[in-house]
Protein backbone atom coordinates (compact mmCIF):
# COMPACT_ATOMS: atom_id res chain seq x y z
CA UNK A 1 0.00 0.00 0.00
CA UNK A 2 1.42 3.40 -1.00
CA UNK A 3 2.04 5.65 1.99
CA UNK A 4 2.53 9.37 2.30
CA UNK A 5 5.73 10.15 4.13
CA UNK A 6 5.35 12.37 7.16
CA UNK A 7 7.92 14.05 9.37
CA UNK A 8 7.95 13.10 13.03
CA UNK A 9 4.49 14.10 14.21
CA UNK A 10 3.63 15.31 17.67
CA UNK A 11 0.87 13.21 19.18
CA UNK A 12 -1.94 15.21 20.77
CA UNK A 13 -4.07 13.31 23.26
CA UNK A 14 -7.81 13.14 22.82
CA UNK A 15 -9.36 15.52 25.39
CA UNK A 16 -11.32 14.00 28.25
CA UNK A 17 -14.49 15.63 26.92
CA UNK A 18 -14.51 13.11 24.03
CA UNK A 19 -14.64 10.30 26.57
CA UNK A 20 -17.03 11.82 29.08
CA UNK A 21 -20.24 12.03 27.04
CA UNK A 22 -21.63 9.89 24.20
CA UNK A 23 -21.02 11.14 20.66
CA UNK A 24 -23.99 11.52 18.31
CA UNK A 25 -23.27 9.81 14.99
CA UNK A 26 -23.77 12.31 12.15
CA UNK A 27 -25.23 14.48 14.92
CA UNK A 28 -28.43 13.61 16.80
CA UNK A 29 -30.39 12.77 13.67
CA UNK A 30 -33.95 11.53 13.36
CA UNK A 31 -35.71 12.07 10.04
CA UNK A 32 -39.10 11.43 11.64
CA UNK A 33 -38.45 14.46 13.83
CA UNK A 34 -37.18 16.58 10.92
CA UNK A 35 -33.49 16.12 11.71
CA UNK A 36 -31.58 14.52 8.79
CA UNK A 37 -28.03 13.19 9.12
CA UNK A 38 -25.37 15.89 9.43
CA UNK A 39 -28.00 18.63 9.40
CA UNK A 40 -28.05 21.84 11.38
CA UNK A 41 -31.21 20.61 13.11
CA UNK A 42 -29.47 17.41 14.21
CA UNK A 43 -26.47 19.40 15.39
CA UNK A 44 -28.65 21.75 17.43
CA UNK A 45 -30.43 18.78 18.99
CA UNK A 46 -27.11 17.22 20.03
CA UNK A 47 -25.92 20.49 21.55
CA UNK A 48 -29.18 20.88 23.48
CA UNK A 49 -28.65 17.44 25.02
CA UNK A 50 -24.95 17.95 25.69
CA UNK A 51 -23.79 15.17 23.38
CA UNK A 52 -20.55 15.23 21.46
CA UNK A 53 -21.04 15.39 17.69
CA UNK A 54 -19.52 13.34 14.86
CA UNK A 55 -19.76 14.78 11.34
CA UNK A 56 -18.45 13.87 7.89
CA UNK A 57 -16.70 15.99 5.27
CA UNK A 58 -16.99 15.72 1.50
CA UNK A 59 -15.71 18.25 -1.08
CA UNK A 60 -17.83 20.37 -3.39
CA UNK A 61 -16.91 20.94 -7.03
CA UNK A 62 -15.36 24.29 -6.14
CA UNK A 63 -13.31 22.86 -3.29
CA UNK A 64 -15.34 23.74 -0.24
CA UNK A 65 -15.72 21.31 2.66
CA UNK A 66 -19.34 20.20 2.94
CA UNK A 67 -20.84 18.37 5.91
CA UNK A 68 -22.29 15.29 4.22
CA UNK A 69 -21.67 11.56 4.54
CA UNK A 70 -22.27 9.93 1.15
CA UNK A 71 -20.31 10.34 -2.06
CA UNK A 72 -23.61 10.46 -3.99
CA UNK A 73 -26.46 12.84 -3.21
CA UNK A 74 -29.41 10.53 -3.87
CA UNK A 75 -29.89 8.81 -0.49
CA UNK A 76 -29.78 11.91 1.66
CA UNK A 77 -30.66 14.91 -0.49
CA UNK A 78 -32.94 16.13 -3.26
CA UNK A 79 -30.26 15.68 -5.89
CA UNK A 80 -28.44 13.18 -8.07
CA UNK A 81 -24.84 12.37 -8.80
CA UNK A 82 -21.58 12.83 -6.95
CA UNK A 83 -21.44 15.61 -4.41
CA UNK A 84 -17.99 16.56 -5.66
CA UNK A 85 -19.50 17.45 -9.04
CA UNK A 86 -21.76 20.17 -7.58
CA UNK A 87 -20.64 23.61 -6.43
CA UNK A 88 -21.06 24.66 -2.81
CA UNK A 89 -23.66 27.35 -3.46
CA UNK A 90 -25.91 24.83 -5.20
CA UNK A 91 -25.33 22.26 -2.46
CA UNK A 92 -26.32 24.79 0.22
CA UNK A 93 -29.64 25.11 -1.64
CA UNK A 94 -30.04 21.34 -2.14
CA UNK A 95 -32.61 20.15 0.38
CA UNK A 96 -31.73 17.37 2.81
CA UNK A 97 -34.47 14.75 2.68
CA UNK A 98 -36.66 14.76 5.76
CA UNK A 99 -35.75 18.30 6.76
CA UNK A 100 -36.19 21.91 5.75
CA UNK A 101 -32.60 22.93 5.06
CA UNK A 102 -29.80 22.51 2.55
CA UNK A 103 -26.41 20.84 2.92
CA UNK A 104 -24.23 22.85 5.33
CA UNK A 105 -20.65 23.87 4.79
CA UNK A 106 -18.02 22.95 7.37
CA UNK A 107 -17.57 26.64 8.16
CA UNK A 108 -21.29 26.97 8.92
CA UNK A 109 -21.20 23.98 11.25
CA UNK A 110 -18.16 25.30 13.10
CA UNK A 111 -19.99 28.58 13.65
CA UNK A 112 -23.05 26.68 14.88
CA UNK A 113 -21.20 24.38 17.31
CA UNK A 114 -18.95 27.22 18.50
CA UNK A 115 -17.09 25.04 20.97
CA UNK A 116 -20.15 24.15 23.02
CA UNK A 117 -19.62 20.38 22.68
CA UNK A 118 -16.74 18.19 21.41
CA UNK A 119 -16.67 17.86 17.62
CA UNK A 120 -15.36 14.71 15.93
CA UNK A 121 -14.65 15.30 12.23
CA UNK A 122 -14.31 12.43 9.77
CA UNK A 123 -12.70 13.28 6.43
CA UNK A 124 -14.12 10.86 3.90
CA UNK A 125 -11.61 9.01 1.70
CA UNK A 126 -11.16 10.80 -1.62
CA UNK A 127 -8.71 8.33 -3.15
CA UNK A 128 -11.30 5.59 -3.65
CA UNK A 129 -9.03 2.80 -2.43
CA UNK A 130 -7.38 4.27 0.69
CA UNK A 131 -4.38 5.31 -1.38
CA UNK A 132 -2.36 8.56 -1.54
CA UNK A 133 -4.61 10.60 -3.84
CA UNK A 134 -5.61 12.98 -1.07
CA UNK A 135 -4.77 16.49 0.02
CA UNK A 136 -7.22 19.13 -1.14
CA UNK A 137 -10.04 18.41 1.30
CA UNK A 138 -7.55 17.97 4.14
CA UNK A 139 -6.01 21.37 3.44
CA UNK A 140 -9.42 23.06 3.33
CA UNK A 141 -10.49 21.41 6.59
CA UNK A 142 -7.28 22.53 8.30
CA UNK A 143 -7.79 26.07 7.05
CA UNK A 144 -11.41 26.18 8.23
CA UNK A 145 -10.33 25.03 11.69
CA UNK A 146 -7.83 27.84 12.04
CA UNK A 147 -9.03 29.96 14.92
CA UNK A 148 -11.81 27.55 15.95
CA UNK A 149 -12.14 27.91 19.70
CA UNK A 150 -13.44 24.52 20.71
CA UNK A 151 -12.40 20.94 21.28
CA UNK A 152 -12.14 19.15 17.95
CA UNK A 153 -10.55 15.92 16.73
CA UNK A 154 -10.00 14.76 13.15
CA UNK A 155 -10.01 11.23 11.75
CA UNK A 156 -10.35 9.25 8.53
CA UNK A 157 -10.50 5.67 7.30
CA UNK A 158 -7.65 6.57 4.96
CA UNK A 159 -4.37 6.90 6.91
CA UNK A 160 -2.97 9.01 4.07
CA UNK A 161 -5.76 11.51 4.64
CA UNK A 162 -4.77 11.83 8.30
CA UNK A 163 -1.13 12.25 7.29
CA UNK A 164 -2.07 14.96 4.79
CA UNK A 165 -4.11 16.80 7.41
CA UNK A 166 -1.21 16.55 9.87
CA UNK A 167 1.03 18.33 7.39
CA UNK A 168 -1.18 21.38 7.99
CA UNK A 169 -2.28 20.83 11.60
CA UNK A 170 -0.45 18.39 13.85
CA UNK A 171 -1.54 20.21 17.00
CA UNK A 172 -5.00 18.62 17.01
CA UNK A 173 -5.94 15.12 18.19
CA UNK A 174 -5.75 12.82 15.17
CA UNK A 175 -7.32 9.40 14.79
CA UNK A 176 -8.09 6.54 12.45
CA UNK A 177 -11.57 5.26 11.68
CA UNK A 178 -11.11 1.49 11.64
CA UNK A 179 -12.91 -1.82 11.12
CA UNK A 180 -12.47 -5.40 9.95
CA UNK A 181 -12.58 -4.37 6.28
CA UNK A 182 -14.73 -7.30 5.20
CA UNK A 183 -14.85 -7.84 1.45
CA UNK A 184 -18.64 -7.62 1.32
CA UNK A 185 -18.62 -4.18 2.92
CA UNK A 186 -15.57 -2.85 1.06
CA UNK A 187 -15.84 -4.44 -2.43
CA UNK A 188 -13.73 -1.81 -4.18
CA UNK A 189 -10.76 -2.00 -1.81
CA UNK A 190 -8.05 -4.50 -2.90
CA UNK A 191 -7.75 -7.54 -0.66
CA UNK A 192 -4.14 -6.75 0.22
CA UNK A 193 -5.11 -3.23 1.29
CA UNK A 194 -7.99 -4.51 3.39
CA UNK A 195 -5.71 -7.00 5.13
CA UNK A 196 -3.13 -4.29 5.74
CA UNK A 197 -5.60 -1.79 7.21
CA UNK A 198 -7.29 -4.41 9.40
CA UNK A 199 -4.19 -4.50 11.62
CA UNK A 200 -4.15 -0.68 12.06
CA UNK A 201 -0.42 -0.44 11.28
CA UNK A 202 -0.43 3.30 10.55
CA UNK A 203 -1.37 4.49 14.02
CA UNK A 204 2.09 5.70 14.97
CA UNK A 205 3.05 6.81 11.47
CA UNK A 206 0.28 9.42 11.30
CA UNK A 207 0.63 10.57 14.90
CA UNK A 208 -2.76 9.24 15.98
CA UNK A 209 -3.88 9.22 19.60
CA UNK A 210 -7.21 7.43 19.12
CA UNK A 211 -9.20 5.12 16.89
CA UNK A 212 -12.92 4.93 16.23
CA UNK A 213 -13.54 1.25 15.57
CA UNK A 214 -16.50 -0.77 14.32
CA UNK A 215 -18.47 -1.92 17.36
CA UNK A 216 -18.84 -5.38 15.80
CA UNK A 217 -15.07 -5.87 15.67
CA UNK A 218 -13.88 -4.67 19.07
CA UNK A 219 -12.30 -8.07 19.75
CA UNK A 220 -9.76 -7.36 17.00
CA UNK A 221 -6.26 -7.99 18.45
CA UNK A 222 -5.13 -4.68 16.94
CA UNK A 223 -7.67 -2.84 19.11
CA UNK A 224 -6.42 -4.71 22.18
CA UNK A 225 -2.84 -3.83 21.32
CA UNK A 226 -3.57 -0.15 20.95
CA UNK A 227 -5.71 0.00 24.09
CA UNK A 228 -2.90 -1.61 26.11
CA UNK A 229 -0.49 0.95 24.66
CA UNK A 230 -2.64 3.80 25.94
CA UNK A 231 -4.63 4.79 22.86
CA UNK A 232 -8.16 6.11 23.34
CA UNK A 233 -10.75 3.75 21.86
CA UNK A 234 -14.02 5.08 20.44
CA UNK A 235 -16.47 2.89 18.56
CA UNK A 236 -19.20 3.16 15.93
CA UNK A 237 -22.12 2.75 15.49
CA UNK A 238 -24.01 1.76 18.66
CA UNK A 239 -27.76 1.51 18.16
CA UNK A 240 -29.09 0.15 21.47
CA UNK A 241 -28.43 0.21 25.20
CA UNK A 242 -27.66 -3.50 25.10
CA UNK A 243 -24.91 -3.04 22.52
CA UNK A 244 -23.60 -0.03 24.40
CA UNK A 245 -23.15 -2.09 27.56
CA UNK A 246 -21.14 -4.69 25.66
CA UNK A 247 -19.09 -2.09 23.79
CA UNK A 248 -18.06 -0.23 26.91
CA UNK A 249 -16.21 -3.29 28.13
CA UNK A 250 -13.61 -2.36 25.51
CA UNK A 251 -14.32 1.15 24.24
CA UNK A 252 -13.72 4.33 26.20
CA UNK A 253 -16.74 5.93 24.55
CA UNK A 254 -19.40 5.29 21.95
CA UNK A 255 -20.71 6.92 18.80
CA UNK A 256 -24.44 6.26 18.75
CA UNK A 257 -27.64 6.73 16.78
CA UNK A 258 -31.28 5.63 16.93
CA UNK A 259 -31.66 5.78 20.72
CA UNK A 260 -30.60 7.94 23.67
CA UNK A 261 -27.81 6.56 25.86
Amino acid sequence: MTQISLPETARTALPQSFLATPIAHRAFHDVAAGRPENSRAAIRAAIERGYGIEIDLQPSKDGQAMVFHDYDLARLADGKGAIRQVDANTLRKTALLGGDEGIPTFAEVLDLVAGRVPLLVEIKDQDGAMGPRTGDLEEVAARELKGYDGEVAVMSFNPNSVARFAQHRNDLPLGLTTCAYLQGEWPFIPAATRKFLRDIPDFDRVGASFISHDVDDLSNPAVTRLKEAGASILCWTVRSQEVETIARAVADNITFEGYEP
